[in-house]
């Protein structure tokens, strides 16, 4: 009785210390989450296992949103999750995104999931045209977007018609120009192509470079008002607070970089921007809801923060990471070289495969033609010795019958006629006799050519048949070609389906494989050779931005006129009439020339 109470009190308290949780829908870019967390967690414990269930450690970038009355709010590291003014029914929703934008995406974003993640979402503002993205661009991103998710463009495989159902062009850029779907295609077609070689990656971080110019990259756009009232926006982003005109939001009408700012103070609803150089003039503006307030005082920390990080030395943890970027970078390069070389050689065993296939077949036709031609050797030289029997038999019995001829006329020469009626048909008789016999002795002459004539024509066709017979037999004797079809099939049998990479050089880093485990030996020297690599190929890219360029142009006038000018847009116009003043589309140009103008007294 004792021991069944104890165990029913043991089991009331255990069931007692169990924690309370609730649901939670985390979505990602591509995916969606749940988890079940304790009523006491905060929201550094939910976005921590977050980011470990994704294998992310650049968490500085992402934050976890969700939407209170159509205004976007950030979940609060160190307050309760429930305590924030999210909804209380189950399962509770939060949206995982980038809150934060690098300022220089190949050299900020280490780990291949943030680059995935960045691209995901740059790439959906830019189709939603929450960016602002010039026609010629958005044609040139989309070809990196389909080169990131089909790999390389093979013929064969991606015909026409097989980008139909993929959205990859803004909707504004589709209605703004007399173009089929077909014709889009073939131009994001033609791109694709050239971009053979990259991996997915490398596809997405081009993309992101690419965009990372466009001026409404990485911008939160807020409407405030001066202390005079006038309805402005103001821009927060990487490089610093940007204020603009409503009507224009892709060049500043004055910027305000971190570098440049002394403090940023915030009372109730009134914003204060002091700038370091005293002699312009504080800027102050005010926004009408307190949680945008608090929004624009949490995006302008983080960027400040993130702004100065950067301009010191990388963190040991940073360092580590990209050590192991570095590491991972040359072994799939090594795996991509490896498996061209081994496309590589079973091409070339194909290709050996097929030309003796093909020498084969052509000797089996020669065969053949050699085979036809002796049998019609053999029979012409049949018909021309059962013509030659022929003509001989007339030859005998046309000679016979001169013979026959020439005893008869003897016989009627023996013969006295003793009238001169009977000699006289007896002479007759004879002469006609004699023209007979003469007659019969040229037929007989003549055959008698004709019989040696066939028996030439039948010694000609015995020496074409034996030449025949020779050169079928050289055919199947001489070893025209060293390598048999059997050898190239076992060749091709004996090829690994994964087969071991050839001996690296000694200067390669090496790659020891032990069971499950995987040990990379880099030394200092195939460091600095890396390094000098990458340096090389941020050169060569250089180089190559111009020829970029010159593409883009060269669309741009190509399509210019398809162009429907009554569908532009107010960004489309400034776009272009940016473009006609010589502007270019990097931001960092854009965002440098207001400063240049701000060091006069601020007048807005």
């Amino acid at each position: 009785m004792a021991g069944a109470i104890a165990s029913r009190m043991s089991f009331s308290s255990l069931k007692r210390k169990q924690p309370k949780t609730f649901t939670v829908r985390i979505v990602t870019m591509d995916a969606e989450m749940e988890f079940n967390c304790e009523m006491k967690w905060k929201g550094k414990d939910l976005f921590d296992l977050v980011c470990r269930t994704l294998g992310l450690r650049e968490t500085w970038f992402f934050g976890l949103q969700y939407t209170i009355k159509d205004t976007v709010a950030w979940l609060k590291m160190d307050k309760k999750v429930l305590d924030h003014d999210v909804s209380k029914e189950e399962p509770v929703t939060f949206h995982f995104l980038a809150k934060f934008y690098p300022e220089n995406a190949e050299e900020e974003l280490v780990q291949e999931i943030t680059q995935h993640l960045f691209f995901l979402q740059v790439k959906k503002q830019i189709l939603d045209e929450k960016v602002y993205c010039p026609p010629e661009a958005s044609v040139l991103l989309a070809s990196y977007a389909v080169q990131a998710k089909y790999g390389d463009y093979d013929p064969s495989v991606h015909k026409r018609g097989f980008l139909a159902q993929e959205e990859l062009l803004p909707k504004r850029v589709i209605n703004l120009y007399q173009m089929t779907p077909e014709m889009w295609e073939e131009r994001i077609t033609a791109w694709y192509a050239e971009h053979r070689g990259r991996a997915r990656d490398e596809a997405e971080m081009e993309y992101l470079k690419i965009a990372q110019d466009l001026e409404m990259y990485g911008v939160n756009y807020f409407t405030i008002r001066n202390k005079k009232g006038t309805e402005l926006l103001l821009g927060v982003d990487a490089l610093g607070l940007h204020i603009y005109d409503p009507e224009n939001r892709l060049t500043p009408k004055i910027s305000f970089p971190w570098n440049e700012i002394r403090n940023i103070s915030y009372s109730d609803k009134e914003f204060t921007i002091k700038p370091l150089d005293k002699k312009i003039d504080v800027f102050k503006f005010n926004s009408s809801k307190l949680r945008v307030n608090k929004l624009i005082l949490q995006l302008c920390i983080g960027n400040h923060d993130l702004f100065m990080r950067r301009r010191k030395a990388d963190s040991l943890e940073v360092q580590q990471m990209k050590a192991q970027a570095r590491e991972e970078k040359a072994r799939k390069q090594m795996e991509r070289q490896r498996l061209a070389r081994e496309k590589q050689m079973r091409e070339e065993a194909e290709r050996t495969r097929d030309e003796l296939e093909r020498r084969l077949l052509q000797m089996k036709e020669e065969a053949t033609m050699a085979n036809e031609a002796l049998m019609r050797s053999e029979e012409t030289a049949d018909l021309l010795a059962e013509k030659a029997q022929i003509t001989e038999e007339e030859a005998k019995l046309l000679a016979q019958k001169a013979a026959e001829a020439e005893q008869e006329m003897q016989r009627i020469k023996a013969t006295a006629i003793r009238t001169e009626e009977e000699k006289r048909l007896m002479e007759q008789k004879v002469l006609e006799a004699e023209v007979l016999a003469l007659k019969m002795a040229e037929e007989s002459e003549r055959r008698a050519k004709e019989a040696d004539q066939l028996k030439q024509d039948l010694q000609e066709a015995r020496e074409a048949e034996r030449r025949a017979k020779q050169k079928l037999l050289e055919i199947a004797t001489k070893p025209t070609y060293p390598v048999s079809l059997g050898s190239v099939w076992q060749l091709l049998a004996a090829l690994p389906m994964n087969p071991l990479p050839a001996p690296l050089p000694p200067d390669i880093p090496s790659f020891d494989i032990i069971g499950d485990s995987l040990s990379f030996d880099f030394k200092d020297t195939d460091m600095k050779r890396l390094s000098m690599e990458i340096e090389k190929e941020k050169v060569e890219y250089m180089e190559k931005s111009k020829h970029l360029q010159e593409q883009l142009n060269e669309l741009k006038t190509e399509i210019e006129a398809l162009k429907l000018k009554e569908r532009e847009t107010a960004l489309d116009i400034l776009h272009n009439e940016n473009s006609d003043r010589g502007g270019t589309s990097s931001k960092h140009n854009t965002i440098k020339k207001p400063q240049a103008q701000g060091r006069r007294p601020i007048c807005i």
